[in-house]
């Protein structure tokens, strides 16, 4: 499990749960069984757990023990799957929205820029969309949308502009080939950050994290009991202010509504005044954990 991914403001985020011993609770992204473990050691006999994850190779990481129910499934489901299996209401919802360390690890996954690997990076490998559909097929002005919405890029129209000259060559197969396509508009100095934001963005677009995201938020306050958690790990702004947004108003553009009176009609109370950051201790044991911004609120 620790090779697969280590799990990050482990503690924080368990402790926010605010774990009642025979509830229920879904693990919204398992990956290595990092965050799953460690709230089954709060659980008691009668407790139990939904972990949700749509790559296949994690289910090589589930624990054995019956209070575990594995979910092979996107959380963008959640609500279904758990009816389908008997359940409507939870006591506590968390989810890491960052890529695993496995994605980023098994180079042939095509995640990393760093070495050459087929342009895939879907995290459902039973998924129709892959990265070298996007780069290969998407109008100009589609990847200029995707590189400056996802990838938030300075300049994505120029970036577009290098793929598409490119792909007039010769299609993009491979990781290598799309960093050599876009070396001309590369910034020097800030070569890795420009190269994590263009992976970045054409990772969301494949797997349609900010739908999936956004669907995921919405059930959450259909399937949490009242008094119940949602806590949720983000790694880039775009999911944060999400986040934060849902978690202040109960909708994406952070619009508070009021009533008659004019008090504030909220469906949250949120429990983290700001987000909660890595000590400097686990920045020194895990420095993909740099960016993580955690989050919890409590269902009214």
């Amino acid at each position: 499990m620790s090779t697969y991914h280590t799990p990050v403001l482990l503690e924080e985020s368990v402790a926010l749960l605010g774990i009642v011993p025979g509830g229920t609770y879904a693990d919204l992204t398992f990956g290595g069984g990092g965050h799953s473990r460690r709230i089954l050691r709060e659980l008691g006999p009668e407790g139990r757990l939904y972990g949700f994850d749509q790559d296949r190779d994690a289910r090589a990481n589930c624990p054995d023990d019956p209070r575990f129910h594995y979910v092979e499934s996107n959380f963008r489901f959640l609500r279904g799957a758990l009816r389908l299996r008997g359940v409507t209401q939870v006591d506590g919802i968390l989810a890491d929205l960052g890529v695993s360390s496995h994605h980023f690890d098994a180079v042939e996954r095509g995640f990393s820029f760093r070495g050459e690997a087929p342009l895939d990076m879907r995290m459902n490998q039973r998924g129709r969309l892959t990265a070298a559909d996007v780069v290969n097929g998407y109008a100009a002005d589609e990847l200029t949308r995707i590189l400056g919405d996802w990838g938030e890029l300075a300049t994505p129209w120029k970036v577009a502009n290098c793929i598409v000259r490119a792909r007039e060559k010769s299609p993009l197969a491979t990781t290598a080939q799309l960093v050599a396509a876009v070396g001309p508009c590369t910034p020097r100095k800030e070569e890795a950050k420009f190269l994590t934001r263009l992976f970045q963005a054409l990772r969301i677009e494949v797997n349609g994290e900010m739908e999936a995201l956004k669907m995921a938020l919405e059930q959450s306050l259909k399937v949490l009991r009242p008094g119940g958690r949602l806590v949720v790990i983000s790694y880039h702004s775009l999911e944060d202010r999400l986040v934060k947004n849902f978690l202040r108003s109960g909708n994406f553009a952070g619009e508070v509504g009021k009533d008659f009176f004019g008090r504030a009609q909220t469906p949250f109370e949120v429990v983290t005044r700001k987000a909660v950051v890595p000590s400097s201790g686990e920045l020194e044991r895990n420095s993909r954990s740099r960016s993580a911004r955690l989050r919890a609120a409590m269902k009214k």
